[in-house]
């Protein structure tokens, strides 16, 4: 199982009010990774991306998605070396693109906090 395969088993394991459906997309390039879907019956989806160190690397058209698409969409990033997860919204994806992940403040960095953001998507 790869690193993003183990990062969605995770989300999956520790938000467990969300429904997700992995999204495997050969087609529609900068698809992101998962749609999630609350319990307000709200859509929205998560880009899930494993970082060594600090920089975490976008297609170009993984970040023409997030550009073009601001609202609802987030970046959830594992960050192996520090044994850290930070949720960033997906408007930040130039950011994230150029500076890494500690280019600023994340949305959440703890498995409650994202699970309150998700519950909140409206």
């Amino acid at each position: 199982m790869g690193p993003e395969a183990k990062l969605y088993k995770k989300l999956k394991t520790e938000t467990t009010d969300i429904i997700w459906n992995r999204i495997e997309n050969l087609s529609l390039l900068g698809m992101p990774d998962c749609l999630g879907y609350n319990s307000s019956g709200h859509f929205f989806t998560v880009e899930l991306k494993v970082a060594k160190g600090d920089f975490v690397k976008f297609s170009p058209h993984q970040i023409a998605f997030h550009i073009s698409h601001p609202k609802n969409t987030f970046i959830l990033i594992n960050a192996l070396g520090q044994r850290c997860i930070k949720l960033f919204p997906g408007s930040m994806v130039r950011d994230l693109a150029t500076d890494g992940h500690r280019s600023g403040w994340p949305l959440a960095d703890s498995w409650s906090e994202i699970q309150k953001i998700f519950n909140q998507v409206a």
